[in-house]
């Protein structure tokens, strides 16, 4: 399952550069009632699809939400934008302590049946740097680059 949680979060972070929109009608039933039945108070839903799955995004309980699921409807995994002030105590200390001179540009979890985490990009003058948090305890580095 933490495969799925790091494949999500790579297709999240990557914006999905090979999806495209689709209607309705396109998304196979299977995937369409997995969704109906699990977000049934959903607004707002837009459909993409890529290589091997479907990807909801809409508006659940007033919260951007993007839903991920197989071809066949299973689902992937959840994730959603949260806030600095949502994060575990113990990733908020990590971050101010470690990461003080960067600024954040992204934050998002990433929740499966099983498991969540976050991701969040910081950036400074010179790095871009995504963290991963599985344990919501400690953050690893999953990705550093620099801008010059």
């Amino acid at each position: 399952m933490k495969k799925i949680i790091l494949a999500l979060a790579v297709i999240f972070t990557l914006q999905i550069t090979t999806a495209f929109a689709v209607n309705d009608n396109k998304v196979s039933q299977e995937v369409l009632n997995a969704f109906k039945s699990e977000f049934t108070t959903a607004k707002e839903v837009q459909w993409t699809t890529g290589n091997n799955f479907y990807r909801a995004d809409f508006v659940f309980n007033g919260q951007h939400v993007f839903a991920y699921y197989s071809l066949d409807g299973n689902m992937m995994g959840v994730t959603r934008f949260v806030e600095l002030a949502q994060l575990p105590f113990q990733l908020q200390t990590s971050l101010k302590k470690n990461y003080a001179d960067y600024w954040m540009s992204e934050l998002f979890e990433v929740a499966s049946s099983e498991n969540s985490g976050y991701f969040i990009t910081l950036e400074n003058a010179s790095q871009k740097v995504i963290l991963k948090s599985a344990d919501k305890t400690n953050w690893t580095v999953y990705k550093k680059t620099n801008k010059i």
